[in-house]
């Protein structure tokens, strides 16, 4: 049952470990109502796998996840399709369906869960699309798009099911400076628009200055600090002064990365 008062995102303890590798080491985080956290870190060092744990795609080899104060760890599939439904995902590369319109790839979730009358569905999609400056833009192919605007149509597509929680896997990935700012000033527009609870996994140091409250860096499974990143600057752990400075020179480069962790 939700409980209002409990954070949206909470992981107690959390390990997962495949194949004898461990990914996530004893993870501990809590996400505020409306709050928007980053998780930081190196290629490789499980900030997707940790993305796919609150949406409960994988369970964990130990340690809780609640969300909105109900624990999903254990949940059988058919009780995860509620939690799951008020959650979104926005993927890192949009994850369009290439032969979908865009007001088709939008309106997919509505479609196949007969979440809305068929009449009203164009009109929602229409809304959406505005929410996110794509208005006018439902004829077209995702081929015809540019990589920031086929972004934006990912996001519209999380959105459609009005969920509570949103979560980015690398959302400024591969664009220009200029269209990721764009994004991240929509991702924080989204948190009053919409009021959304928001986790981003990026390596993109400057795009979580500009929109996390807070960030987490990930080393070697472990958190090694959660604070604001203008906070996370002045670290005294070498770890974290090295990522944020992006020097070739310190702890991360000396010890191997794990791999597949995402």
């Amino acid at each position: 049952m939700q409980d209002t008062l409990a954070p949206p995102v909470q992981l107690e303890g959390l390990s997962y470990a495949l194949d004898g590798a461990v990914i996530l080491d004893d993870v501990d985080l809590a996400v505020a109502p409306r709050e928007i956290v980053g998780i930081m870190g190196r290629s490789g060092t499980g900030k997707t796998t940790l993305l796919r744990l609150i949406m409960r795609l994988i369970k964990p080899t130990t340690g809780r996840i609640r969300i909105n104060g109900e624990d999903i760890t254990d949940l059988r599939e058919r009780d995860l399709d509620r939690i799951r439904a008020n959650m979104g995902m926005v993927f890192q590369g949009a994850a369009l369906f290439d032969s979908l319109t865009v007001a088709a790839n939008v309106g997919f979730a509505l479609v196949e869960h007969r979440l809305l009358p068929a009449d009203e569905i164009p009109d929602r999609v229409r809304d959406l699309l505005d929410m996110v400056d794509m208005a006018g833009t439902e004829h077209l192919l995702p081929a015809q798009l540019s990589g920031g605007m086929r972004k934006r149509v990912g996001i519209a597509r999380a959105l459609a099911r009005r969920p509570a929680i949103v979560l980015y896997d690398e959302p400024t990935a591969g664009l220009d400076p200029i269209s990721a700012a764009a994004i991240d000033g929509l991702v924080v527009r989204l948190r009053s628009q919409v009021d959304v609870t928001s986790v981003i996994v990026s390596h993109d140091v400057h795009s979580l200055r500009r929109v996390a409250d807070r960030a987490a860096v990930l080393h070697q499974g472990r958190f090694l600090a959660v604070d604001a990143v203008e906070r996370l600057e002045h670290s005294h752990d070498p770890a974290v002064r090295q990522f944020l400075s992006g020097s070739p020179e310190g702890p991360m480069t000396e010890e191997p990365q794990m791999l597949n962790g995402g």
